[in-house]
């Protein structure tokens, strides 16, 4: 390209021409540091790039197998206690509580406090109080056990213990489970309510009866006690006449067999 004859035209036209030499000398230069600094990070740090993508996959190879041997356990466990809930209901209590026996040693949370509770219950059942009563105690105060099973094993523990125990701690250990948000309202009030009685408070029995009647969660035959019991003390527990006598009639339908003649009134 000719240069103009212009002398600074010329000098303009140098001044650029130098300026871009010098800025694509410099993106050169930029280039090659950019690729040694790569190359030099690859060469420090690939490795171990290398090695905590390996680490990672690894550790998400290991949790997939851990949940699928996880889902495996529970599923094998939970076949264990239908096993043993079977021997049960067919009366062979000692084969019960011989079927649960690793889950009571070495089972998940749940399925542990099944089988111990289910264990409790067979030595109760066989007239050893004593054992009953320890196997009890030691899941109530389990605090790796699910919190609802504590306090079915404390309520049970109560009700075995009732006779024998001092009212006032009836009423100190069940109170917080004889409240209707709770899920042992029925149990936990029952007993609660038959301290209150045998320490001669039958104000406070009767109200907490009452309560325990016109709660929808409660289990009907825990209500139907209970309504009985506040009416004995002079309560009123029968708050909706209507809903009361449908009740009656369902609870007579589901009692009644088929093909049963129907109950006659009284003469």
């Amino acid at each position: 390209m000719a240069l103009p004859t212009d002398p600074a035209s010329r000098e303009e036209a140098l001044a650029r021409r130098r300026a871009a030499e010098e800025e694509a000398l410099l993106r050169e230069v930029d280039d090659a540091v950019r690729q040694d600094d790569l190359a030099s990070f690859g060469q420090r740090y690939g490795r171990l790039l290398a090695l905590g993508a390996g680490v990672l996959l690894l550790g998400f190879g290991g949790y997939l197998f851990w949940q699928d041997r996880r889902d495996n356990a529970r599923e094998k466990q939970s076949e264990t206690l239908v096993a043993a809930f079977d021997q049960l209901q067919a009366g062979n209590l000692p084969v019960a509580a011989s079927t649960v026996e690793p889950l009571a040693q070495d089972g998940a949370p749940g399925p542990n406090a099944s089988a111990r509770l289910l264990q409790a219950g067979v030595a109760a059942e066989r007239g050893n109080a004593v054992d009953a009563a320890a196997r009890l105690r030691a899941l109530a105060g389990d605090d790796s056990a699910p919190q609802a099973m504590r306090q079915l094993a404390q309520i049970r523990l109560v009700a075995m213990q009732f006779d024998t125990m001092d009212k006032g701690q009836v009423i100190a250990q069940l109170g917080p489970l004889a409240r209707p948000e709770s899920a042992w309202f029925g149990s936990a009030g029952e007993l609660v309510a038959m301290a209150y009685l045998e320490q001669g408070k039958r104000a406070e029995a009767g109200r907490l009866f009452a309560d325990i009647a016109g709660a929808e969660t409660v289990p009907d035959p825990i209500r139907s006690r209970a309504r009985q019991m506040a009416g004995v003390l002079g309560v009123d527990a029968i708050r909706d006449v209507n809903t009361f006598l449908r009740q009656q009639r369902q609870q007579q339908q589901q009692g009644q067999q088929p093909g049963a003649p129907a109950p006659q009134p009284a003469a």
